[in-house]
């Protein structure tokens, strides 16, 4: 199931921001970005998201933004050092007649006057940072609850489609046997005046085209799967669940448009199909 939170907190010196996003997926897919220098609290912390996020692909983005007025620097240049530097080697360009002004440009690209920032941390920094990525995946689970929901009423509603076209089919039923039965008649008339035909034979083939046209099951199975669907609905984690139980409805469903023969029953069974799809469709997104 889709889903979207984002949380901001600020310390002394650090803002920070944790931004989880999740696309629908089979398994548990965590991409995440985080400051080098909380690094070693990686395993922890994507073990901890698992167990607020069952599947799906997630990404998880966490900065650490230094604050303007911290008083501290991310980046130090040792300008004493740097000072007697450019004085040495300048007094040597002059010594020897070289050109000086690319002096300072090399010692832009010398690491050991630049000191950056530690990247140890307090206790007391990844404490709040935690605070912040527990109520990024509050709010991320609010947005799915929310979805959720509205999911729910979607697939309800197709649900009791389905079931509400049953009794239509019933309707055309009916008629559907009343022409059956009167063409029956007709061939029976004809095969009357003629001599030579196997009563036995006659009798079986006539069973089991009535058995071919009762749909009684098949509309009894599709009720209860509906009336099953529909329970598991309440359940947690019952996509799986919720796919098996479409497919046994499809299979109904199917079984009655193959014994149909009849343009208008068949015309029913097409809706209860499209709405089966939809169905099909938005149970890839349930836990």
């Amino acid at each position: 199931m889709t889903g979207y939170g984002i949380a901001e907190t600020n310390t002394e010196l650090y803002q920070f921001k944790v931004e989880v996003k999740s696309l629908n997926g089979k398994f548990f897919d965590l991409s995440l970005r985080m400051p080098k220098r909380f690094g070693d609290k990686e395993m922890s912390l994507r073990n901890f998201i698992n167990t607020k996020v069952v599947r799906g692909s997630v990404n998880v983005y966490i900065s650490a933004d230094k604050l303007k007025n911290s008083g501290t620097k991310a980046v130090n240049i040792n300008e004493t050092l740097a000072a007697e530097y450019y004085t040495n080697w300048k007094d040597l360009a002059t010594a020897l007649g070289a050109d000086t002004k690319d002096i300072f440009r090399s010692l832009m690209a010398n690491p050991e006057l630049v000191e950056q920032e530690s990247q140890k941390y307090e206790e007391s920094e990844w404490n709040q940072l935690m605070l912040t990525i527990e109520k990024a995946l509050q709010n991320f689970e609010t947005f799915r609850l929310d979805e959720g929901q509205s999911l729910l009423t979607v697939l309800k509603e197709h649900c009791k489609i389905i079931e509400s076209l049953i009794p239509e089919v019933e309707y055309f039923e009916h008629e559907r046997l009343e022409l059956t039965k009167q063409r029956l008649q007709k061939n029976l008339n004809d095969l009357l005046l003629k001599d030579g035909y196997d009563k036995n034979r006659f009798e079986q083939e006539m069973i089991y085209y009535l058995e071919k046209l009762d749909i009684s099951e098949e509309k009894n199975r599709l009720i209860s799967h509906c009336h099953h669907f529909m329970d598991t609905l309440g359940e947690d984690q019952s996509g799986r669940k919720l796919n098996f139980i479409a497919q046994e409805m499809g299979r109904e469903i199917n079984t009655m448009g193959s014994k149909a023969a009849h343009a208008a029953m068949q015309k029913t069974v097409v809706k209860m199909k499209e709405e089966l799809e939809r169905i099909k469709e938005q149970v890839l997104n349930v836990l």
